[in-house]
């Protein structure tokens, strides 16, 4: 441990909430409880209650009761509530991150931007803003059989319940709830069971920014409390982050009552380094990336396609990368690989490199510095010599782990790019551009990177095809998740 480590007085951060926020009252849960560990040194951090099936009710009655005067007010009003929001949680910052990196085990060096900084400054400033769009849109007249104009307007769906995953608990919940604040909806908050904290520090700063009373309504609960939000018969939307197999699960109880569903799931996205790339220049980047957050991204680009003139040399030039892979405590802000979630999680993890290994493939790069004494960890691992089809090229690990693969040309490449059941993202690093557009033309993924992308644009939509999701999240694409379309026609 560091010296600066060691003085940081956010480590020793205890949670101030956990009381359950319905109908704009903090409440005391009366649900099943459970322990809420810090994944980097295997403490129980808190005890917190669940909501009983009640109060689940309760939450989703308080937000029904909100919608109509929420959906009235003006865009220019909702904007100003979901700015003075923002400005609690930007104050509150201080706040956020120790929960966050206490209970996600997130390094700090990371979570103080990708955790807190990107979620609050630029995801839910942006939502604000996009409340005051008038989306209306006028087809103008139509004659048959008579003379008549028409508009279409678009109107909050009514309540949302917004279920978010594990990994990044703000992000994930701003993603959802901005967008639905935006339209004029009205929400009810469910984390994952695993990350409740955060939310919960949420739920007193809504209090704080002066929403109304049930305009946003914080519970958190396990696997029955996520199924009877889902399928309540008062919900008008189910927006769920987590993994495809949950989603499915999350479909099928909306349906019941034919809710839509925002779904945005997992991935195993590519990411092609064409031969005209030099790899030197690459190469420390891309294994920096799939590695952050102890691979546990859905976006992760965990599954690299090297044109096979370039692999060996892509290898040497990526080891250095595992050099500066530091795993351990996520204070110290050396720190860039924190633990995976749970025990069972790292078990998870440990299996797929077992099998992989075991059925033939190899480690060709890898962290091998001792791991803590404490804590849920994994050390980064590159896995190679495998078919295409093997359970660790094909599946979704969520951990510090890639899988290489050499392809022959640029079809090749293609088609092993799109050998998934998964479509959320990938990259393209190729120095002609217009080869590099047509590569990403064909590449069935929501969102494709070339030499790299950018930072995650709150204007831009996130979300993707086959297993990875349904709908979009972001973007004016993820506000009309939220929104019901109408079509007024009058005679002239």
């Amino acid at each position: 441990m560091t010296e600066t480590t060691a003085r940081n007085p956010l480590r020793d951060w205890v949670p101030e909430t956990r009381t359950l926020l319905i109908g704009g009252e903090m409440v005391p849960p009366r649900g099943e409880t459970w322990d809420v560990f810090n994944p980097a040194t295997e403490q129980v951090i808190a005890t917190v209650g669940g909501a009983s099936g009640e109060q689940v009710d309760a939450a989703v009655a308080a937000a029904r009761a909100a919608f109509p005067k929420w959906a009235a007010l003006s865009g220019e009003e909702r904007s100003r509530y979901i700015h003075r929001f923002a400005d609690v949680l930007e104050a509150a910052a201080d706040r956020l991150l120790p929960s966050i990196v206490n209970e996600v085990g997130t390094p700090v060096s990371l979570a103080q931007y990708l955790q807190v900084k990107m979620a609050v400054d630029e995801h839910l400033r942006w939502a604000a803003e996009a409340a005051k769009v008038d989306r209306t849109i006028h087809l103008g007249e139509y004659d048959k059989p008579h003379p008549t104009m028409s508009d279409v307007v678009h109107e909050p769906v009514g309540v949302v319940a917004a279920i978010t995953g594990y990994n990044y608990p703000l992000n994930l919940a701003i993603f959802k709830f901005g967008a639905a604040l935006a339209a004029g909806c009205t929400v009810v908050l469910l984390p994952s069971p695993r990350t409740p904290l955060t939310t919960l520090l949420l739920g007193e700063l809504i209090q704080e920014a002066g929403l109304p009373p049930g305009v946003m309504n914080v519970i958190v609960g396990g696997t029955d409390v996520g199924r009877r939000l889902s399928s309540h018969r008062g919900v008008d939307r189910v927006s769920f982050t987590g993994s495809d197999a949950v989603g499915a699960k999350i479909m099928e109880q909306a349906a019941q009552n034919l809710v839509g569903v925002t779904l945005e799931l997992g991935g195993k996205s590519p990411s092609l380094v064409m031969p005209d790339v030099d790899v030197q220049d690459i190469a420390v980047e891309m294994h920096l990336r799939w590695s952050r957050n102890g691979g546990q991204g859905c976006a992760a680009l965990a599954r690299l396609l090297v044109h096979e003139a370039k692999y060996d040399e892509f290898l040497e030039a990526g080891a250095s990368a595992f050099d500066q892979m530091i795993v351990g405590d996520p204070w110290d802000p050396a720190t860039n690989i924190g633990p995976m979630i749970r025990p069972d999680h790292q078990a998870r993890v440990l299996g797929f490199i077992d099998e992989a290994v075991a059925d033939g493939g190899k480690k060709l790069l890898e962290v091998t510095k001792p791991l803590p004494e404490k804590g849920w960890y994994v050390n980064p691992v590159l896995l190679g010599d495998l078919p295409p089809d093997a359970r660790a090229v094909q599946q979704e690990i969520f951990g510090p782990v890639a899988v290489i693969l050499p392809f022959k040309d640029t079809e090749d490449a293609i088609r092993l790019a799109n050998d998934t059941a998964y479509g959320l993202a990938a990259n393209v690093w190729c120095n002609d551009p217009v080869e590099a557009r047509r590569i990403a033309s064909q590449i069935r993924a929501g969102t494709v990177w070339i030499n790299g992308g950018g930072a995650m644009r709150a204007d831009a939509p996130f979300g993707g095809y086959g297993r990875s999701g349904v709908g979009r999240e972001l973007g004016e694409w993820g506000m009309r998740e939220y929104l019901e379309v109408k079509h007024i026609q009058w005679r002239l």
